[in-house]
């Protein structure tokens, strides 16, 4: 399945104003419910205590703001833009790197790189781990080709998969890091479902959003052997440039450790 791959191997994701048909239908409701807010501050759990007084409850709420929700862009396959990988046996699991079920089996070739996403209850100020959700997570191979959709890869699901929160609100999902194509900043997409019931039947998604990646680990990354390609189109994109991430990314930038010999751990608080 090409989705709206016919444009170029590396045509992907061309920001806010390609990618909001397929946000509006999917957030429309949402919207009209008046559930749409102004991103503010990111926080972590450990950055809040609990609130003394009414006023310093709504202090502490207004300061952990929702993640910002954003666009799942052109390959989610999650069923809102042709194919479902959400319903197929083999979608729950931590490692990401190779294909499964019926697929080519392929195995994605990378630096490798664990990401862990905290869930956490935004209505608490961050305080409140989300156990129980469910988080759908997929972002491109090192050529920038996302499977199921990308040619000479849409035999491949690698690199999406779905995870249960633990009791501390966590996922981690072992993957590589993704390549940088034209016209997008580095990033990984995610859903955030109630619970591993809804996120297997691709229904109920609670958030939508994407992880950015800091440039000086981007920049060593792809100083290694097959991400030359991503060397060129990096260059000619910023955060504040990127159509996504342009207006603000403090709350979706990821918290960067290790090194390209051991492999990166990306860490990202997600309010909900």
């Amino acid at each position: 399945m090409n989705g709206r791959h016919d444009e170029g191997p590396h045509e992907h994701d061309k920001g806010l104003s390609y990618d909001l048909p397929v946000l509006a239908r999917r957030r429309m409701i949402r919207l009209m419910a008046g559930a749409s807010l102004l991103p503010l501050v990111g926080c972590t759990p450990e950055e809040k205590t609990p609130a003394a007084s009414s006023s310093s409850s709504a202090s502490s709420s207004a300061a952990c703001a929702e993640i910002p929700e954003e666009t799942a862009g052109p390959f989610p396959g999650d069923g809102s833009n042709g194919v479902n990988v959400l319903k197929e046996s083999g979608v729950v699991r931590g490692d990401i790197t190779r294909s499964f079920g019926d697929s080519a089996g392929g195995t994605a070739a990378g630096v490798p790189l664990t990401i862990t996403l905290t869930v956490v209850d935004a209505a608490s100020g961050c305080g409140t781990p989300k156990r129980g959700a469910a988080v759908y997570l997929w972002h491109c191979d090192r050529e920038g080709n996302y499977s199921l959709y990308s040619e000479g890869v849409t035999e491949e699901n690698y690199l999406r998969g779905v995870q249960e929160t633990d009791e501390k609100g966590q996922v981690t999902f072992r993957s590589i890091f993704p390549g940088c194509y034209q016209g997008r900043w580095p990033h990984i997409h995610f859903e955030v479902y109630g619970s591993l019931a809804d996120a297997t039947a691709a229904t109920s998604i609670t958030n939508t959003s994407q992880l950015a990646f800091p440039k000086d680990v981007c920049d060593t990354v792809y100083a290694t052997e097959g991400y030359g390609a991503s060397v060129r189109n990096l260059s000619g994109l910023s955060l504040e440039s990127d159509g996504i991430f342009s207006d603000g990314h403090q709350q979706q930038l990821a918290r960067m450790t290790g090194g390209t010999g051991s492999g990166y751990t990306a860490e990202l608080t997600v309010p909900v």
